[in-house]
């Protein structure tokens, strides 16, 4: 594999280090600050709005800068605002560097999945991305594990200073990296009928409904894992500290999920690895809902886990080959865009939701909604073996 592409992936591990942390932490930002639910689920609402707002900017800079310079600039944010949380005493000061925090986030997945889709190639782009997913995995695994470790002895603020050196670090060997200097795309046609042939290839019919995939998709996702600690907590009756730890074993499963959806999309194709990976989440999230005795609790939950992981492959696979490559950095900021818009909306709608139900009544709710994207996506006329 080429040392590029490794470069790339472990960025996106250093990225993923805080994703999903401010998530798991729900429990105690509630506990700790005196909020309702509602106020709570702001930590992931308004800092994923911040990043939709920085998608399509993000899109058009991957198409024009080297990728060394995005992903340098992606650590940066990120080491900066992990320092900044670490030392914040306020739960509104908290979402706003947890707003500077996501910045790092469109900076870095769009260049960097750009330029796996162009030098993978279309007969190894479905492996490469679960490699890179893979790594990203990882990296919310060591992030949520930390957070367990530091948790339980001296806080959940030295998770976040913990990562912040190392982020930045790594920043800096990106910026200094030769194989990423100068990778983008020429653009060969005509500057001025080109731009309209560029853009109405990427908002093609195809991609239109992939959108529409991709948005009912993010619904059930977001909905069913911002509150997963918290029905661990609330509805199951485990501790803050067990709910972060079984929790932080998902992206270790997702290890594997992410490798394996990879090979399944090279070898059914695309389309067909997301509708089965995708249908196969939704009755674990069913069955997650009923579960009550702890191990088989954490069996489903990892399940559900395996199957979300897996299916990034699929879903980043079908951008890139509904975008010319031209434009391959617009296509994924737009995809991402509309990932973004219903991920800031999810989680303050799902918590109105959950107040006027229950917090297990999240789950079937969510699969509802994947099941729907398996629906849309039939129609995407899409190449067979694609």
């Amino acid at each position: 594999m080429e040392k590029s592409l490794w470069m790339i992936c472990t960025t996106h591990m250093f990225v993923e280090v805080y994703l999903l942390m401010q998530v798991a932490l729900i429990p105690v930002i509630i506990h700790e600050f005196q909020l309702s639910l509602l106020e709570a689920s702001l930590v992931a609402t308004v800092p994923n709005f911040v990043a939709l707002l920085l998608n399509i900017p993000s899109g058009f800079l991957a198409d024009r800068l080297s990728p060394n310079r995005l992903l340098f600039a992606s650590m940066v944010f990120e080491g900066f605002s992990g320092f900044l949380i670490s030392q914040t005493n306020s739960f509104w000061i908290l979402v706003v560097e947890l707003c500077i925090l996501r910045i790092s986030s469109p900076l870095y997945h769009i260049s960097g999945l750009s330029q796996i889709s162009r030098f993978a190639g279309p007969e190894k782009i479905g492996r490469s991305i679960g490699f890179h997913n893979a790594l990203g995995n990882l990296g919310t695994a060591a992030g949520l594990i930390s957070l367990t470790v530091f948790l339980s002895t001296v806080g959940w603020r030295w998770t976040y200073l913990f990562w912040s050196a190392p982020v930045v670090i790594w920043g800096f060997v990106i910026l200094t990296s030769s194989q990423l200097r100068s990778n983008r795309v020429e653009k060969t046609v005509g500057a001025h009928s080109g731009r309209f042939v560029r853009w109405s290839l990427l908002f093609s019919s195809g991609f239109l409904i992939l959108l529409a995939v991709v948005g009912v998709r993010e619904v059930g996702n977001t909905g069913s894992l911002t509150f997963m600690t918290t029905y661990f907590v609330e509805t199951r009756g485990l501790s803050k500290t067990m709910a972060s730890f079984i929790f932080g074993l998902g992206p270790f499963v997702g290890i594997v999920g992410s490798v394996s959806g990879g090979y399944l999309c090279e070898r059914i194709g695309a389309k067909n690895a997301f509708s089965s990976i995708t249908v196969s989440g939704a009755i674990s999230l069913f069955a997650l809902s009923l579960m009550s005795q702890l191990h088989f609790l954490v069996i489903i939950y990892l399940l559900y886990s395996f199957f979300g992981s897996a299916v990034w492959s699929p879903i980043n696979t079908i951008v890139a080959n509904t975008t010319p490559i031209t434009e391959r950095g617009l296509g994924y900021s737009v995809y991402f865009f509309m990932e973004g818009l219903l991920a800031s909306a999810t989680p303050t709608l799902a918590a109105g939701v959950i107040e006027m139900t229950d917090v297990w009544f999240i789950f079937p709710l969510s699969a509802i909604f994947l099941i729907a994207s398996v629906i849309v996506l039939q129609f995407l006329a899409y190449p067979k073996r694609h």
